[in-house]
């Protein structure tokens, strides 16, 4: 379980990464979550990396807008 900091950190990076995205495009803004908290839950803690491995995969993301 991640303490509160951490969890803030976690949304403010997929908020930021996923600025652009469609508020209907939740699909991806879940693949890109995922990604995320994949990587903090294997002990990931640098914003900066967690944002690159935000921006991956969202790149990778499944989507109907793009």
């Amino acid at each position: 379980m991640l303490d509160a900091a951490t969890a803030a950190l976690l949304r403010t990076i997929l908020d930021e990464v996923c600025e652009r995205l469609s508020p209907y495009d939740t699909g991806a803004r879940a693949h890109v979550a995922s990604k995320i908290l994949e990587a903090a839950t294997r002990g990931e803690t640098k914003p900066e990396v967690l944002k690159e491995i935000g921006r991956e995969a969202l790149s990778q993301a499944p989507t109907m807008w793009r």
